[in-house]
C-alpha cells in the first residue's frame, strides 16, 4: 500500500480516506483508492477517524470510504457518529459493505452516507460512485404533478409476453429468479432492446424493490385502489425505472389483504402492461388466491420454482390436486428446480430423476446452486449481472432469456 497515513503530523496534502477495522481485509479496496487517486489519500481505524475529521488536516477533504464487514455490525453506533461526524463537516460518505444486514445498511444510509457499493467491489463501481460525488447535481426542475410523484411516460400499441413465476415453497428462489430474468431480458439484444416490466404481485412481503433496492411509491396503493380509473398514464405513475432498462412495479409500501383485488383488477393491471411493454414478468405469491386463475390463464409461460425437498414435492402434489379438480391446465406449468444438483453428482441426479418421476411431472429447466454471492447480491440490491457476472446461476438465466427472446421475436414474426 502507498497511501499516506492521516495524522496531524501527516505533511502530505490528501483528498480522501478510507475508515475501517484494517484496511488491510479490503484489498480490493486499496487497489481502486490507488487508482482513482494515486498516494493523495490515507487511512484511518474508527476509534481516530472522529478526532481526525474535527482537524484543520481534514478541511481538504472530497469523501471518505468506509468499510465495513459483520464483524463491525455490533458498533453501529460508532460507525453512524462517524458518518454524522463527516456529513457535519460537509465530507461526502461513501459505505463499503460486505456480509453486513439489510438493517444495519438501512439505518447506516439514513445516517447520511452518499453511495453504497458493495464489497467486493463490482469493477469500476468504486470510480463511478466518487465520479458521481464528484459531479454537481443537476438543477430541480418544477414539473406539475397534481401531488404526485413524476412516473413513467409509457406508449401503448404492443401486445407483450406474459412470464409468471411462483414458487411452490418458501425459500425457493423464485424472486431472486423473477428479478434476474427480466433484467436478462431487458439487455438480451445488442440493438432495439426490449420493453421489460417486472410486477410484484405479492401484496404482502414481496421483495422485488428490495432485491433491486427501488422506492415503493405511494401511487402503487392509490392505484390499487382504484383500478377500474387506471389507464397507461396512471399505471407509468406507479412504475419505478431500473437503470432506464426496465421498469418495476413494486409491492405497496404496507400490508394488503391479498382479496383486496381481483380477477378482473389483476386483468386489468395485465391487459395495461402488455400493451406498453414487451415483456412482462410477474412475481407471484407464494399463496392461491382468485386471481391466480387469472394470471395461469393469461401467461404464455408459467414458470414453477421448486427444491429438491419434501416440501416442494408435497406441495406440487397438493397444486396438481386443487387445478385439476378446477379444470385448470396444471400441463401449462413449467418446473424449474432451482439449486439443481451438479453434473458429476450421479446421487443427485438420481434424486431428481426419482422426484419428476413421483410426481408425474417434467423438471425442464434445472438451475445451478450460485451459492453464497447470489444472497448477497439480493441483499445488495443489485442483479446478478452487476454484482457476479460469472455467475453459474447468472449464465443459465442469460441463456433462458436468449431462448424466450428468440421464441417470442418468432412468434411476432409469424403473426
Amino acid at each position: 500500500m502507498t497511501s499516506t497515513t492521516a495524522t496531524p503530523a501527516d505533511p502530505s496534502p490528501i483528498v480522501a480516506c478510507t475508515i475501517s477495522r484494517d484496511v488491510q481485509n479490503f484489498d480490493l479496496l486499496i487497489e481502486d483508492m490507488e487508482t482513482i487517486l494515486g498516494e493523495d489519500w490515507g487511512d484511518l481505524g474508527f476509534e481516530e477517524a472522529l478526532a481526525f475529521l474535527g482537524q484543520k488536516d481534514a478541511a481538504g477533504l472530497e469523501f471518505v470510504a468506509m468499510a465495513i464487514d459483520a464483524i463491525d455490525e455490533p458498533d453501529i453506533s460508532l460507525l453512524s457518529g462517524i458518518i454524522s461526524g463527516a456529513k457535519e463537516r460537509g465530507i461526502k460518505v461513501v459505505l463499503i459493505a460486505e456480509d453486513v444486514t439489510p438493517a444495519s445498511l438501512h439505518q447506516l444510509l439514513r445516517q447520511g452516507a452518499d453511495e453504497f457499493v458493495p464489497y467486493p467491489l463490482p469493477e469500476g463501481e468504486l470510480a463511478a460512485a466518487v465520479q458521481r460525488l464528484r459531479t454537481p447535481p443537476a438543477p430541480a426542475v418544477e414539473v406539475p404533478t397534481e401531488g404526485k410523484t413524476a412516473g413513467v411516460k409509457l406508449s401503448g400499441g404492443g401486445d407483450g409476453v406474459l412470464i409468471a413465476v411462483q414458487g411452490i415453497a418458501g425459500g425457493v428462489g423464485a424472486t431472486t429468479m423473477a428479478v434476474n430474468l427480466a433484467y436478462e431480458l431487458s439487455e438480451c439484444r445488442k440493438e432495439k432492446q426490449p420493453k421489460v416490466c417486472l410486477i410484484d404481485l405479492g401484496l404482502q412481503f414481496g421483495s422485488v424493490a428490495t432485491y433491486l433496492d427501488l422506492p415503493r411509491r405511494e401511487s402503487v396503493l392509490e392505484l390499487l385502489s382504484d383500478i377500474e380509473s387506471m389507464d397507461g398514464d396512471s399505471f407509468g405513475q406507479a412504475l419505478v425505472s431500473f437503470e432506464d432498462k426496465m421498469q418495476v412495479f413494486t409491492s405497496p409500501s404496507d400490508v394488503l389483504p391479498l382479496d383486496m383485488i381481483g380477477p378482473a383488477d389483476v386483468q386489468r393491471i395485465l391487459d395495461v402492461a402488455r400493451d406498453h411493454f414487451d415483456y412482462v414478468i410477474v412475481d407471484m405469491p407464494g399463496t392461491i388466491v382468485q386471481w391466480t386463475e387469472t394470471v395461469l390463464n393469461e401467461a404464455q409461460v408459467y414458470f414453477a420454482v421448486v427444491g429438491l425437498d419434501m416440501r416442494s414435492a408435497q406441495n406440487t402434489i397438493r397444486l396438481k390436486r386443487a387445478l385439476q379438480s378446477e379444470d385448470l391446465p396444471f400441463e401449462k406449468l413449467r418446473f424449474v428446480l432451482n439449486n439443481a444438483p451438479k453434473f458429476t453428482d450421479l446421487q443427485g441426479k438420481g434424486r431428481v430423476k426419482r422426484m419428476a418421476d413421483g410426481l408425474g411431472i417434467t423438471l425442464e429447466l434445472q438451475l445451478p446452486d450460485g451459492g453464497k454471492p447470489v444472497a448477497q447480491a439480493c441483499d445488495h440490491g443489485l442483479p446478478l449481472a452487476h454484482h457476479v457476472p460469472k455467475n453459474p446461476l447468472r449464465k443459465e438465466l442469460v441463456k433462458l432469456a436468449l431462448q424466450l427472446d428468440a421464441v417470442g421475436n418468432s412468434d411476432a414474426e409469424a403473426a
